[in-house]
């Protein structure tokens, strides 16, 4: 990662990083039954069709699916989370990785399915 402790440039590095390390961005936090359930870590990266639950905001505590993740900005779009604008067409609104936590895994990619069921390395 980066060295500096300063502000600046930590918003620099996060800002200009390559696609493959803005993945690491990208986790949030499991409920504590999942955790315990499929003995996964506290926290995994989100992906397309988990079931989350909004923390902060006006919406506290919505629960949705997730219908897009933006890795260049970041963000997450739940379905279930829409604003109407001026001319009464609905969207999704942009919700921050961290003010998520996932309730369910979508398990469907065989890939991420045999990662979780796999043993934590020890460090």
């Amino acid at each position: 990662m980066i060295e500096s402790g300063k502000p600046r440039k930590q918003r620099k590095f996060r800002y200009n990083a390559a696609m493959h390390i803005k993945q690491h961005f990208l986790h949030a936090h499991v409920s504590k039954e999942l955790r315990s359930k499929l003995k996964t870590p506290r926290a995994i990266q989100i992906s397309k069709g988990d079931t989350v639950r909004l923390m902060v905001g006006s919406k506290k505590g919505l629960t949705g699916k997730i219908a897009r993740v933006s890795l260049r900005s970041g963000n997450v779009y739940i379905d279930s989370y829409t604003k109407k604008n001026a001319r009464g067409k609905e969207y999704t609104v942009p919700v921050s990785v961290s003010n998520v936590y996932i309730t369910d895994l979508n398990l469907s990619d065989k890939l991420r399915a045999a990662r979780l069921k796999a043993p934590a390395p020890k460090s």
